[in-house]
């Protein structure tokens, strides 16, 4: 391993915002102030998960829908502090990449978590079955991104042009429409979006089946054509 370039330091892909996104890190990484550091926005999502989840609280002790809104708040805000946390490790030179990679994508868990944790709280009785299908299916998701880096080091998270930042766009889109349309969400629109997730898993799994058996069977041919 020694030598070999650490691939979860770059992303492979690109995802359909990719171009308005390296925009908009490059005309405001400058302006972050000096005392904030790249771990500090790494571990802000802590914070942002908390409140999340405090709000799904508030929402089910009120009954009030609108603090889907703060939820809707944090994503935007978990997405800012996930955009900038790499790009001034790299402008500053920390040199926290792996812990980087490490407690980046280990806090994204966390914040997924917190988010299927808000919409269980404000979901009506007997849902509860959905989310726990949802959330280990969200995780098979991550789960998969992994192990495809495991074993080509190549740390791939966008997949046919959609990406992190078009996920959370969706959250914020749900959020709206649950908060206008509630319970109607849970009653149909929540298995079909648990459905589809399913379905986007076994196509990446094969997609991924598909390119490795490819990879390995070039290896072994390699190895064929010149023995040692």
């Amino acid at each position: 391993m020694a030598g070999k370039k650490f691939g979860g330091a770059a992303k492979v892909g690109k995802s359909i915002l990719h171009g308005l996104e390296c925009r908009f890190r490059a005309a405001f990484v400058d302006r972050i102030p000096k005392w904030c550091e790249t771990h500090h926005l790494t571990m802000m999502t802590l914070v942002w998960s908390v409140v999340v989840v405090v709000a799904g609280l508030l929402a089910r002790k009120s009954g009030n829908l609108n603090w889907l809104w703060l939820v809707s708040l944090m994503i935007a805000l978990q997405y800012v502090t996930d955009l900038f946390d790499g790009a001034i490790g790299r402008k500053r030179n920390t040199g926290l990449v792996k812990w980087g990679f490490f407690m980046d994508h280990f806090l994204d868990f966390i914040f997924q978590c917190a988010l299927m944790t808000a919409y269980y709280l404000v979901a009506p009785p007997g849902y509860g079955y959905w989310f726990m299908l949802l959330l280990g299916l969200t995780g098979a998701h991550m789960v998969h991104t992994f192990l495809n880096f495991a074993a080509t080091n190549e740390f791939e998270i966008y997949f046919y042009g959609f990406g992190p930042t078009e996920t959370r766009i969706g959250f914020i889109l749900l959020n709206t429409f649950i908060i206008y349309t509630s319970p109607r969400f849970y009653e149909w629109l929540l298995p079909i979006f648990t459905v589809v997730t399913a379905l986007a898993l076994v196509v990446l799994v094969y997609r991924t089946h598909c390119r490795l058996w490819a990879l390995d069977m070039a290896e072994k041919a390699r190895d064929e054509a010149n023995p040692e």
